[in-house]
């Protein structure tokens, strides 16, 4: 089957554009791992019109439930690679697992993937005490000493969400004032349970061979390089999930985000992008921006196909 829209990417953007492709009646596959894309990862969304005080699981859920109603078919799976399609059909969307796919258009909301430390222990310690997701991970850690690494919202959101089970949070930040919007930077000060601590970088993750023991910093806290801590959580942002476009040589910024113009069309006619992985979303990466960029993703990709 030919799709008149393959939509890369499950998050908020992707869906939008699903949701807005089908009430255009056109024929939509949306390729993503994990519906509801990284919003899913927020305990609290405060800041979705219409939604107060929501979980970003249950943000996500409500999204992806729309999206199927319409119409919109889900495949849950990453891209591996994209490719002209043969006999001037649009694009050819291959899997990770190695399904291909054929679009007329497509649209990339593909997002963001975690920044890693890039330090000793952090592989070791994957899953063993080192996380990336403390929606996800919170519970497992009840009782326990925990070094939260970053200073915008997403790190400090997750040290509020972290102290209602951990004993104890250090946030390590390696600038000297936190960054995040000032609701969240005001509920880390005034949570007795979280220690920030400027001007900071950790360097190592220690651990026994089997679980996190301990975090060394370059800067000595207390007179000590090391903190004893039973685990490390990393949120200190993304970097744009482009590369598998890499053969269309779509035009990226320095930092590998996709260019787009104001109706989120790349260089590259029939493909549009979406969400986070675009220089679009540089001016404020939020769920709803996210949204709409996907509705004008989706717009412009109906509007592409009525004049071919």
């Amino acid at each position: 089957m030919v799709y008149d829209l393959i939509i890369i990417g499950a998050g908020p953007a992707g869906l939008t554009a699903s949701i807005y492709a089908s009430r255009e009646r056109m024929s939509n596959l949306v390729m993503g791992k994990l519906l509801g894309g990284t919003i899913t990862y927020a305990h609290k969304v405060d800041n979705f019109p219409g939604l107060f005080n929501i979980s970003g699981v249950e943000l996500g859920q409500k999204m992806t439930q729309q999206a199927k109603a319409l119409g919109g078919e889900f495949l849950l799976e990453n891209a591996g690679g994209v490719r002209v399609a043969g006999d001037n059909q649009g694009f050819e969307v291959v899997t990770e697992s190695g399904q291909k796919f054929v679009g007329k258009t497509l649209i990339v909301a593909s997002g963001t993937e975690r920044r890693k430390l890039n330090i000793p222990g952090e592989k070791e310690y994957l899953g063993k005490g080192v996380s990336y997701c403390a929606n996800c991970d919170a519970p497992f850690f009840k009782g326990k000493i925990i070094v939260l690494v970053g200073g915008a919202n997403a790190a400090c959101s997750s040290a509020v969400h972290l102290a209602e089970f951990a004993d104890k949070i250090y946030l390590i930040y390696r600038k000297n004032e936190l960054r995040a919007e000032p609701v969240w930077v005001e509920e880390v000060k005034a949570n007795p349970k979280i220690e920030v601590i400027y001007n900071t970088n950790l360097v190592e993750i220690l651990g026994d061979g089997q679980k996190v023991s301990g975090a060394k910093l370059d800067n000595p806290y207390n007179n000590s390089e090391v903190l004893k801590v039973d685990g490390v959580f990393v949120e200190i942002g993304g970097i744009p999930a482009s590369h598998f476009l890499v053969p269309l040589e779509i035009k990226t910024n320095e930092e590998g985000y996709i260019e787009v113009d104001d109706e989120m069309r790349t260089n590259i006619p029939g493909i549009f992008a979406a969400g986070d992985a675009t220089t679009k979303s540089l001016v404020l990466q939020q769920t709803i921006t996210a949204c709409g960029q996907g509705a004008i993703a989706g717009s412009s990709a109906f509007k592409y196909l009525k004049t071919k």
